[in-house]
């Protein structure tokens, strides 16, 4: 029976391809537009992730993510490291400043200052220089990919920024003595590395400018605790890194609509997959009830019929399954290298297999409806 069943579903190409196809489309919808989000959403605290050498982040309680820019003043750095349970703290600058490339371009540029003494929450990757190479003076680090693309020279001699090159910071002059790496993150502006000093006296004179505390945990001490004293004691907020990354990741996708815009694509993907396939393979059972007819006029069982059916369903749900789980993660491979964000964990394809399931059992139970209320008197009509 399950020979005749697999001859009865491939006997029809056109239909045959229209179920794996729609099933397919259904699979790579689904699939691929939930790896770009899950892409997009490990973008947002990538900073965070590849800076952490603490445990936790102190910034003004009215910042939502790592891109809000909210100063604190000075003090807090002194009380912060009074209390107990802090092995050390250091001050951390972050923000946008104008740079001015030796072509004349300029671009927005957000700059980060380490401390002096330990450049602690420097670069993840330095590919040129050393990371002490920072104290020298008017000195700074860009990012390698970034000087190829935003920072690179564009009038007269093309090419990338490098070491070795003079450009301008809000008027002041600075010099490229380093590069580094990092993993592509949600914000595209240029980053550039200096010190904490430096940069403050690069930046407009404001009352406050300390913009973050990195703090490192004593040993035995629990980072919550910890963390709790100091929003007691300061009034400000104290986070762990995957704290602060999370609360970066819900405040941006709460306020960009990414969320709700993949979530749309995924539910299409879905509905036309539900659609395409339940409509094909309903007017795929309807062309053959007279063989249905005749199979439980010969005697077999209603359960045997719908083993049957099964039996179709399962093969095109696996088959276009497989089928749209591999263009989307060839398309993953393909471009994931480049600007689009691509990210397919394990929950994906277990997510589309159970979508690719439920378009399948619809379209199964439409055809299985007719079948069960066929009459097997219908072949000798």
């Amino acid at each position: 029976m399950n020979l005749i069943a697999l001859k009865m579903l491939i006997g029809d190409r056109l239909k045959y391809i229209g179920l794996v196809a729609g099933v397919a489309f259904a699979a790579l919808l689904i699939t691929q537009q939930a790896s770009i989000f899950m892409g997009f959403s490990g973008q947002i605290g990538v900073w965070i992730r590849g800076t952490a050498v603490g445990d936790l982040w102190v910034f003004d309680n009215q910042v939502q993510f790592d891109n809000d820019f909210k100063p604190m003043r000075e003090g807090v750095l002194y009380h912060i490291r009074g209390i107990e349970g802090i092995a050390w703290a250091v001050p951390m600058y972050k923000n946008y400043l104008q740079a001015r490339l030796p072509d004349g371009t300029r671009v927005l540029c957000r700059v980060i200052g380490l401390d002096d003494a330990t450049l602690a929450g420097g670069p993840p990757e330095i590919t040129h220089g050393t990371l002490w190479d920072l104290r020298s003076d008017r000195a700074v680090f860009i990012n390698e990919d970034e000087a190829k693309t935003t920072l690179r020279l564009r009038r007269g001699e093309q090419r990338p920024l490098r070491v070795g090159d003079r450009i301008s910071l809000n008027d002041h002059e600075a010099i490229v003595v380093g590069t580094f790496k990092s993993p592509k993150e949600f914000f595209w502006d240029p980053v550039i590395y200096t010190t904490y000093t430096r940069a403050l006296s690069w930046a407009p004179p404001e009352r406050r400018q300390l913009m973050y505390i990195h703090v490192k945990v004593a040993d035995g001490q629990d980072p919550a605790k910890v963390a709790a004293r100091i929003i007691a004691q300061t009034g400000m907020a104290a986070l762990t890194n995957a704290e602060y990354s999370r609360l970066s990741t819900d405040q941006l996708l709460g306020h960009t609509g990414i969320l709700i815009n993949f979530g749309i694509t995924v539910a299409l993907g879905f509905l036309i997959g539900m659609l395409v396939a339940g409509q094909t393979f309903y007017s795929f059972v309807l062309e053959n009830l007279r063989h249905f007819g005749a199979l439980k006029a010969m005697g077999a069982s209603n359960f045997t019929v719908l083993r049957m059916i099964v039996l179709q369903v399962v093969v095109v749900g696996g088959i276009g399954y497989g089928i749209g789980l591999g263009a989307s993660s060839v398309i993953g491979v393909a471009f994931g290298g480049g600007k689009l964000a691509f990210a397919m964990t394990w929950h994906i394809p277990v997510a589309g297999l159970i979508g690719v399931i439920a378009c399948c059992c619809v379209a199964g139970f439409l055809g299985a409806l007719q079948v069960l209320r066929l009459e097997p008197a219908v072949v000798f009509k």
